[in-house]
Formats: C-alpha cells, sequence, structure tokens
C-alpha cells in the first residue's frame, strides 16, 4: 500500500470526482503551488496511485441502457481453459469487467448492452468462443449507486 498524506488524498479526490480539473483548480483544492501539484501528481502516477486518467461516457446517450450480470460456471479449470477464457472475454467490448469468484460461482461477469437481443448477441458469442458449463443471467432493473471513486 502507498502511503499517501492528506494533500495527495485532497488531489485523489478531487481527481476522482473529475480528472478534467485544470492544474489551477486542482493546485487550488490541495494548497498547493501550481509546480508542486504537477510535481504530486507526476509522483503519483510514476508510483502507479493514478493507473489511468479517462472520460467516463452516459451508456443511454450510446445506446447501451441494459445492465447484465452473467453468473459463469465451468467444469474446466486448467491453465489452457482459463488463458482461452480470459482472451476471449478481454476482446469483446461489451464486457466491462471479469472476475473469478470464490463459493458456487466460478465466474462473474458485468456487460452493458443496449436490450435483451443485445445480450443474446453477446451470449451466442462468448459459448461460440470458449465451452461453459452453466450460464445464468441478471439484468439490472435500476442502478442505485455505481461510481468509480475509491475511498480515500
Amino acid at each position: 500500500m502507498e502511503k499517501l498524506d492528506e494533500t495527495d488524498r485532497r488531489l485523489l479526490r478531487a481527481l476522482q470526482k473529475d480528472a478534467g480539473l485544470s492544474l489551477d483548480a486542482l493546485s487550488e483544492q490541495a494548497n498547493l503551488s501550481r509546480n508542486a501539484c504537477w510535481r504530486r501528481i507526476k509522483a503519483l502516477e510514476t508510483s502507479g496511485v493514478i493507473r489511468n486518467r479517462v472520460t467516463l461516457l452516459s451508456p443511454e446517450h450510446l445506446g447501451l441502457s441494459l445492465t447484465v450480470f452473467i453468473q459463469i460456471r465451468t467444469r474446466a479449470h486448467d491453465a489452457a481453459w482459463l488463458d482461452k477464457f480470459a482472451r476471449a472475454t478481454r476482446t469483446m467490448p461489451e464486457i466491462l469487467g471479469v472476475y473469478r469468484m470464490t463459493g458456487d460461482l466460478d465466474y462473474l461477469i458485468r456487460a452493458r448492452v443496449a436490450d435483451m437481443a443485445g445480450y443474446d448477441r453477446l451470449y451466442q458469442d462468448l459459448i461460440a468462443r470458449v465451452p461453459l458449463s452453466d450460464v445464468s443471467a441478471s439484468f439490472v432493473m435500476e442502478e442505485i449507486k455505481d461510481t468509480t471513486e475509491l475511498p480515500l
């Protein structure tokens, strides 16, 4: 874990809310000079604390209004199957997250599609690429909280 002081935390909170803030605005929020602020941000990037800066898009405006969680169970647990599964899911743009799980479930996939027909296309594509034992899906009816901000 990286050692962060309160100034780093202020910078990171501000950047998590809006990575497009100007250096002047960030400097003001962190109570730093412009140069000191820039150096801290560069140090946080170099150390890997700041992994990337992105623009968050509105899925609804892009016709991707349906969030689906896909639960996967598999009989195969060898390295070759896992490699094939990882390569397949990484190349499918609808798939936003893939997680190996403990318990009854082997993998959980988070995806965004336009509608049920879009989910069916994703499902058909996935099962054509990699053999799966059991696939079930849950569809989000209401997003109560969805954030990329980590607690600092």
